[in-house]
């Protein structure tokens, strides 16, 4: 997982990709390919399960992401970076790995992964 991650985290610091907007009115939270690959992944697991159980975690996890500028202070470094830019917020279960762009007022969603399936 950290591979991928710090994948990610290099395409985004060495602009050689451009990752999608989160929402397309919000340009200031980013999904990398990885993240995007990855929710989608974890959608369609629930989805198999129960509709309503996806479309209840999608929502919930918007609403987190959306919110996560105003809590920033609360969510701890990343195990898997030594640099304090990147963050994790857990949430049902999950992880979400988020680098901080202080330049360009940017957060950029570097993946999603099941708290303990590190792989």
């Amino acid at each position: 997982m950290k591979t991928k991650l710090q994948h990610e985290l290099n395409n985004y610091l060495d602009s050689k990709v451009t990752f999608a907007p989160y929402y397309k009115s919000m340009k200031q939270i980013v999904s990398s390919t990885l993240f995007e690959e990855q929710f989608q992944e974890i959608l369609d697991g629930l989805e198999k399960e129960d509709g309503n159980s996806a479309k209840s975690f999608k929502l919930y996890l918007d609403t987190v992401i959306l919110n996560m500028q105003s809590k920033i202070a609360k969510y701890k470094p990343s195990i898997y970076f030594e640099d304090e830019k990147v963050k994790e917020i857990e949430n049902q279960g999950y992880v979400i790995p988020f680098y901080t762009d202080e330049a360009d007022e940017t957060y950029v969603l570097l993946g999603v992964y099941k708290k303990n399936d590190q792989s």
